[in-house]
């Protein structure tokens, strides 16, 4: 008796062992045939995010292409940045930073920011976060168009004094039981601002990121610089 259940418990044993090897093959073998399908949907989506924040007009190049990393030593950002450069034939006629403000309520807020030759933000989005539902959430375009206000701003429109949330005395709305989120995001925007001038500038006399050259500033028509 005590001979037949341990030959019971044994085939039992095996059998389960060998539904679990059955099981990690599988797995395995569905990674293995669609790995580049997800590879390419990643791509696809993070191009949809590029293409969100540069309007068409204003590029005819693969950014993903052209991507690079920058190390940073910015308030509230992580230490790195991956950059895409937007092009038209040759000339650089925006830069997206990349970002991850470390400043969230609850984690993490990765960031694009689409900078254009003359300093002017021409688009922000989130691309993951862990903010509130309801609440900090509200920084997805999902749920509002709170961050479709950033579009047209720079250093001087508002000025940097004004880079802050309205209840710390700056121009940007806060949410309703939650400013510490687009506190963050005011925070790294206005950071990658401060950033991207330096680098505009230095870019007069030497190549931008070792690769690529900003567009000269076009002329004022009405003769302003």
């Amino acid at each position: 008796m005590i001979t037949t259940n341990k030959k019971a418990i044994l085939t039992s044993g095996i059998t389960l062992g060998l539904f679990a090897l059955v099981g990690v093959v599988l797995l395995v073998v569905v990674q293995w045939f669609t790995k580049d399908q997800i590879i390419e949907n990643q791509r696809q989506t993070k191009l949809q995010r590029l293409q969100e924040v540069v309007p068409a007009s204003l590029y005819d190049n693969d950014m993903l292409a052209t991507i690079s990393q920058q190390s940073l030593a910015l308030k509230g950002l992580g230490s790195v940045a991956n950059i895409y450069t937007a092009k038209q034939g040759d000339d650089v006629t925006a830069i997206v930073y990349e970002v991850v403000s470390t400043q969230g309520y609850s984690g993490p807020i990765n960031l694009l920011v689409a900078v254009d030759q003359q300093g002017a933000l021409t688009g922000v989005r989130v691309v993951t976060h862990k903010e509130t539902p309801g609440l900090g959430d509200k920084i997805d375009t999902n749920k509002s168009d709170w961050i479709l206000e950033f579009v047209g701003k720079s250093l001087e429109n508002p000025t940097e004094a004004l880079w802050k949330v309205r209840k710390d005395g700056g121009e940007f709305d806060q949410f309703t039981g939650a400013t510490i989120t687009p506190r963050a995001v005011v925070n790294a925007v206005r950071e990658v601002l401060k950033f991207h001038q330096v680098y505009y500038e230095a870019s007069n006399n030497n190549d931008y990121t070792g690769a690529t050259r900003l567009m000269p500033a076009k002329a004022d028509p009405a003769g302003n610089n």
